[in-house]
């Protein structure tokens, strides 16, 4: 399904008010258990106070660990929502996690150890063959039976909408995880260009639209001292190469091209083999040959990028609305009160044209809650997982506990001053991180968590500028059998990192653009067609579904 079609964006419109309309399975509901039940499982009678389980019962949970987190919060288990799941089920999880910075190595591991927990909550596009080469191997189990006889919640949802099922299904009809659903669009774009708007105003300069433009601004915002010092130390622009390549395709999308797969009149291509590619290399190294780009931004990492921000040496980058323009502006706000950044349109080549390619994540990314083949008790923990697509269970998910975490308003869940001023001085994500984890899990993400994510009017007005992209080329999430997987994993290997060492070779003038046709006969030569290929074949398959 191209993510452009506006059917589409009309049923998921309406997903925020989801989970009230869910309001009649959740609860106790949800623990009467049919007489009957799937292969390897055995239904047992419902406790009278509502839990899922009359006695104790631990589950095994495997997730990615909670990063920088808020001091006391150590594993998932200190996160309130969990708590009180612990107190309406009745069942007790065990998280594990990989060690920060191991985490695909350790995944890996798990997979080939033979001995699962009971749930393993991933990114499931990481394993060969994804959820299908998953399921296949015998790692996770099929939950097509189990949702329909379990998780009245899921089921609602599922038959309800059925273009988010045809999403979270394979091509063959089955349900490998509980799925973590960025449902209605306005969740689904969050990162965009960004630009210095104080300086652009000391400078009489407007914000930039086109590639021209953007070469115009760069350039005032070089020579121009906009930071006042007496010094020529501005960075007009910094991009990091594996975010323009792999994720926000900011710049190249000018050139109707990405990065990555796409389509193009209908069928899957790839953008760096296009004639579109020599373009965007030859301004990139005008740019970076003129000083326009940041010399570093190869070797900038978050730390220096941060660095650069705050101490008032960058005019452009690309940034997140939250962990960008949010941060920055926050973390300035008393150091330079006039530190402005705005969120920049995906620019064109032609003024006027709308931007097309830009950054938006899939409904379902492959990221959910698998029930692994050594899991003993599939019934509980399919209740227990179907609790958060419920009213009371996404409500704790998304907003924590009432009263603490936030408070009705209106009918409109209001965060706390504790989250959103909090007096530790922590950032939004942190502390709302103490009660809720909103920004990933196997349930429904809830729009009004966004609307106070971006409280700014800079972060509202970015992303309503992000949004405004024609999308409808990128791919949907793919299934690929296990021999596929193999194959294009091991075809993408090479041509991804052969790219990227070229991308800088090109742009810093190591390589000669001459040579570009011997680039694109390497790639050929790796095997870039038949890897076209497979995505095609799969498109087809999901055009099936």
């Amino acid at each position: 399904m191209n993510y452009g079609k506006r059917g589409l964006i009309t049923i998921l419109a309406a997903m925020t008010a989801l989970t009230v309309s869910l309001s009649a399975c959740s609860g106790s509901n949800q623990s009467e258990a049919p007489t009957d039940s799937p292969s390897g499982t055995e239904a047992t009678e419902a406790p009278k106070d509502g839990k899922i389980v009359s006695n104790p019962l631990t589950l095994t949970y495997y997730v990615q660990g909670l990063g920088n987190a808020a001091p006391g919060i150590k594993t998932h288990n200190d996160i309130a929502a969990y708590q009180e799941t612990e107190k309406k089920t009745g069942i007790h999880i065990d998280f594990q996690s990989p060690t920060t910075g191991q985490e695909k190595n350790q995944f890996n591991l798990l997979m080939s150890s033979g001995s699962y927990p009971d749930v393993i909550e991933w990114g499931w596009n990481d394993y060969p063959g994804g959820g299908v080469g998953a399921m296949n191997s015998g790692v996770i189990i099929p939950l097509n039976d189990y949702i329909e006889k379990y998780a009245p919640n899921l089921s609602k949802l599922l038959a309800d909408h059925p273009e988010i099922k045809k999403e979270v299904s394979t091509d063959d009809g089955r349900i490998y995880a509980f799925p973590f659903l960025r449902a209605d669009p306005y969740l689904r774009t969050y990162f965009g260009l960004g630009i210095r708007q104080d300086w652009l105003d000391k400078l009489g300069l407007q914000v930039p639209t086109t590639i021209d433009e953007w070469h115009t601004v760069l350039k005032a915002l070089k020579e121009g001292d906009p930071n006042g010092n007496g010094k020529a130390d501005e960075i007009p622009l910094l991009i990091k190469k594996d975010t323009m390549l792999n994720f926000s395709n900011v710049f190249l999308n000018a050139w109707g091209i990405t990065s990555q797969f796409y389509l193009k009149a209908g069928k899957v291509t790839y953008g760096n083999i296009q004639p579109e590619y020599k373009e965007f290399l030859e301004t990139m190294r005008n740019w970076y040959a003129e000083g326009l780009i940041d010399r570093d931004y190869a070797a900038t990492d978050d730390k220096q990028k941060d660095a650069k921000w705050t101490g008032g040496l960058l005019a452009a980058s690309e940034l997140a609305v939250g962990g960008g323009i949010g941060k920055y502006m926050t973390a300035m706000s008393e150091k330079d009160p006039g530190f402005n950044i705005v969120g920049v349109p995906y620019p064109t080549l032609k003024k006027g044209d709308k931007p097309v390619l830009g950054q938006i994540t899939p409904i379902f990314n492959s990221v959910g809650a698998a029930i692994t083949s050594s899991n003993k008790h599939i019934e509980e923990t399919v209740k227990w997982l179907d609790y958060k697509y419920g009213e009371e269970g996404s409500m704790l998910f998304n907003f924590g506990i009432e009263g603490k975490s936030y408070e009705m308003n209106d009918g409109f869940p209001t965060y706390t001053d504790d989250i959103m001023k909090n007096p530790d001085g922590m950032a939004f994500a942190t502390a709302l991180g103490r009660y809720a984890i909103p920004f990933g899990g196997p349930f429904v993400q809830d729009k009004r968590y966004q609307e106070q994510n971006v409280s700014l009017p800079q972060q509202k007005e970015a992303l309503s500028t992000w949004m405004n992209v024609e999308n409808g080329d990128w791919l949907p999430t793919l299934s690929l059998t296990n021999d596929e997987s193999v194959r294009l994993a091991a075809i993408m290997t090479d041509v991804t990192t052969y790219r990227d060492e070229m991308f800088d070779k090109f742009v810093m003038g190591v390589e000669p653009i001459d040579n570009f046709n011997t680039f694109l006969k390497t790639v050929e030569g790796m095997g870039i067609q038949e890897a076209i290929d497979i995505q095609q074949a799969a498109y087809e398959r999901y055009l099936k579904r």
